[in-house]
């Protein structure tokens, strides 16, 4: 077994009965495909060529009952092996499906959807494959083999040197072949990669395809990416395509070898009929073994590089994970601190998005974060839940160092709602308590009208009940954004982040959700990043950001006072006019 597939081995060990089972059950149709020769040969030489039809009855007889015991032993070895394999498949994607919602954001950033996707299915499906093909054949190909070569040496002695000759160049072919196409494999799964990521792509993005008219284009970007996978793949199988026709035309030359060799034989008297029948046989399930194991080297050979890139995902440690002593049994608050944070995408090796960030937030206040696009607004709010750990410096929540408390504590006490919101499959209803899957009804409505998404839902006529399409695509992005607003308000948290999550609605929508959030809970914390500068005129703290830094901080009439960008940034959304009344 490849040093790729052994860590995969534990997987199996749930299902070790049937693993067993199915190898000792394939053992037992091995035995009764290895007494047919001597069956056939008994026949012809002590039935057909003497006349004595008895003989010719009960051994045949005899061959049908071992052939149904044999089939019997086949059957249960496939039943067995496909119960190990499946059941090994689905506790593999399983595991991989877990351990990837451990990864952290910069786990995920580095392996893309579609690389996932493929692993989760494709790669696991080989593998499984693998299993099974191991299961089946790694069992029966060895002592078919052994056992032919044996009974052959016993059928005819003076003909042993025909397998014994051949066997040699015919396991030299396949350790050629396989060597030659092991690496083409890895490349086949990485160009399905690059498949999978821009189907997922296409698909998730297909309004925007439409909207541009670039179907055209898309399909042409689809076409060389597919195109990339069919010119690796047919090479990997082209060169696997010449094992086939190299076996058959050596397992004709072991039998014309037979034929020619045995004939003489017969002819001098110094051997049966049915002695090279039975020989053929023998050196046809000893070949066709060997046939069976480049069947079984192709398939782990295929699996191997599978394995490889399952094994690189299993083998991803979540850069932000609880430490030892991590804070569980503490209650949090809605102070939140920054302190000299430094932070980058790629750890101190790469450009930082975050400079020396420094302030703190007390418990009720709004704090809002003004800034251009690629300020490192989104940056700064993704280090409060710990999705990312800084480069240096540190965030404080409840005067406790993130890194220091349990991440389900910290996420349970932050409440989030993204610009870019998601939606899962089920009813409006679910989407809001997705985060507290025990809220009661009237929580659920409570949320939603704080977000002024209880008007809306109410007026379709499954009311909550609303199943919500993929991606939430029969909603339109302001709905989506309040189902949003209701899901993080349900958990009720001490921390609230909004980032731009108003995007999509109207000013008046937004005033009255920003009304309705100072009134339900005068010590929630609330981070919001906008882009409207009308949103924020009412914070306790508004921080401008330039290029990764706190430029400036202060109330809206602070602001307009000290600060160029912030002025800048008012004249050009509300004009001159208001400015003097600021």
């Amino acid at each position: 077994m490849s040093s790729s597939l052994k860590p995969l081995v534990k997987y199996l060990k749930p299902y070790w009965r049937w693993a067993l089972l199915a190898p000792l059950l394939m053992m037992f149709e091995v035995a009764m495909d290895l007494m047919q020769p001597r069956l056939l040969q008994r026949i012809v030489d002590e039935g057909i060529t003497p006349i004595n039809m008895p003989v010719v009855i009960q051994t045949g007889g005899l061959m049908i009952g071992l052939a149904m015991l044999g089939w019997f032993g086949g059957a249960g070895n496939g039943f067995f092996a496909t119960k190990a394999a499946q059941g090994f498949a689905a506790d593999l994607r399983g595991a991989l499906f877990r351990h990837v919602q451990t990864l952290s954001f910069a786990n995920l950033d580095r392996l893309e959807t579609g690389q996932l996707v493929t692993r989760l299915t494709n790669d696991v499906n080989h593998v499984q494959e693998a299993v099974m093909t191991l299961l089946r054949i790694l069992i029966r190909a060895p002592l078919l083999m052994l056992g032919g070569l044996a009974m052959a040496v016993l059928t005819a002695p003076q003909l042993a040197w025909i397998p014994l000759s051949l066997m040699p160049i015919l396991l030299l072919v396949v350790i050629w072949l396989v060597r030659r196409a092991t690496p083409m494999f890895g490349q086949v799964q990485a160009r399905l990669d690059d498949v999978n990521q821009v189907m997922e792509e296409n698909l998730s993005g297909v309004r925007v395809i439409k909207a541009f008219v670039r179907k055209a284009y898309e399909v042409l970007r689809f076409g060389r990416t597919n195109e990339n996978l069919v010119v690796i793949t047919i090479r990997a199988m082209r060169v696997m395509a010449l094992m086939h026709p190299s076996m058959i035309v050596i397992l004709n030359a072991g039998i014309v070898c037979v034929i020619w060799f045995g004939g003489v034989r017969v002819a001098e008297g110094s051997m049966q009929v049915g002695q090279i029948l039975a020989f053929v046989n023998y050196l046809l399930q000893t070949l066709f073994s060997l046939v069976m194991v480049s069947m079984l080297t192709v398939r782990v050979a295929r699996a191997n590089a599978s394995a490889e890139r399952i094994a690189e995902v299993l083998r991803a440690h979540p850069e932000v994970q609880n430490q030892p002593d991590a804070l569980r049994n503490v209650s949090l608050d809605g102070r939140v601190a920054f302190e000299d944070v430094t932070f980058s995408y790629h750890g101190s090796g790469g450009a930082p998005v975050l400079h020396d960030v420094s302030f703190a937030v007390q418990p009720g206040q709004t704090v809002a974060l003004l800034g251009a696009t690629g300020s490192g607004k989104s940056s700064l709010v993704h280090l409060i839940p710990r999705f990312y750990d800084p480069d240096k410096g540190r965030v404080t929540v409840g005067g406790y160092d993130v890194r220091d408390l349990d991440l389900h504590t910290l996420r349970r006490s932050i409440g989030i709602a993204t610009q870019e919101t998601v939606l899962f499959s089920g009813t409006v209803r679910d989407n809001i308590r997705y985060g507290r899957p025990e809220a009661s009804d009237e929580e659920v409505v409570a949320a939603a009208k704080v977000a002024q998404a209880h008007d809306f839902i109410t007026s379709f006529p499954e009311g909550y009940d609303t199943v919500v399409g993929q991606r939430g695509v029969n909603l339109s992005g302001g709905q989506k954004q309040r189902l949003a607003i209701a899901r993080a308000l349900l958990v009720d948290p001490p921390v609230l982040i909004l980032d731009d999550s108003t995007s999509s609605v109207d000013v008046e929508t937004e005033t009255r959700i920003q009304d309705a959030l100072r009134d339900i809970r005068t010590d929630r914390t609330c981070i919001m990043i906008a882009q409207r500068i009308s949103t924020v005129l009412n914070a306790d703290q508004i921080l401008v950001q330039d290029e990764g830094r706190i430029v400036a901080s202060g109330t809206h009439r602070e602001l307009l006072a000290t600060s160029p960008l912030y002025q800048d940034i008012y004249e050009s959304q509300l004009g001159e006019g208001d400015s003097a009344n600021g």
